[in-house]
């Protein structure tokens, strides 16, 4: 006959196993949660890392007062690629999303010192220097800015592809130079026309009014003009 001893004795053991089986569970659960609030932190401190400063907000503020206008770091790619959790290290940006991620269709990236533009596909775009030029005075009617202001987006992927190729070789049309590539100058503004097929068409102007110690660029922007979502024909 079993003895009341030997019953808490086996009732305490039970107790115990339940206890072990089910910490593994409970600590995988903990962890699981635990990971999810270091990923919002993460993500959190990311987007301080890769937001403009205070100081660059108070001393663009009535400009960025302006519709469709904004501030926007870029980091320099092959420093930034691997270290953050947003694809490419914020080493782009776009203007339709308001995003640092190549994810969200990005219309200009930074490398190597250089601005670069169109990125996959037969997606294309110009970029031309107008140098140190008031960016509030830049419009639709400006010099530089005409030819891209009017400039109709090919349907024909061939005939977008022969337009991505003429501006990897760039061209110049009057006193002003189109491509790719451009070498990002500290005090120059820029009007950028990007081809984003299925995604976006956005004419934009900046301006880089500051580099920081870590190589990053901070750029001033308005848009310019936002054009009709762009599709390649079948069958061309």
């Amino acid at each position: 006959m079993i003895n009341r001893l030997t019953i808490l004795v086996i009732q305490a053991f039970t107790l115990v196993l339940l206890i072990s089986i089910n910490a593994p569970a409970q600590d995988r659960a903990a962890l699981e949660k635990e990971i999810g609030a270091l990923r919002e932190q993460l993500n959190q401190k990311e987007a301080e890392f890769l937001a403009p400063s205070a100081g660059d907000r108070v001393a663009f503020a009535d400009f960025l007062r302006q519709p469709n206008t904004g501030l926007a770091r870029l980091m320099p790619r092959e420093r930034y690629r691997d270290k953050f959790t947003v694809r490419e290290g914020g080493a782009y940006y776009s203007f339709a999303k308001l995003s640092n991620s190549y994810d969200d269709n990005p219309q200009i990236g930074f490398e190597q010192g250089k601005l670069h533009t169109g990125f996959s596909g037969a997606d294309f775009g110009f970029l031309c220097s107008l140098g140190d030029v008031a960016l509030e005075g830049v419009g639709l009617d400006s010099e530089g800015v005409q030819y891209l202001a009017e400039f109709a987006a090919p349907t024909a992927e061939a005939s977008a592809r022969e337009q991505y190729r003429k501006i990897g070789q760039g061209f110049a049309i009057g006193n002003h130079f189109y491509t790719g590539y451009l070498p990002a100058t500290v005090g120059h503004s820029y009007v950028l026309r990007s081809i984003s097929y299925r995604e976006s068409d956005v004419l934009v102007a900046f301006r880089i009014v500051r580099k920081d110690t870590d190589g990053s660029v901070v750029i001033l922007w308005k848009k310019l003009k936002e054009f009709p979502i762009p599709f390649l024909a079948s069958g061309r």
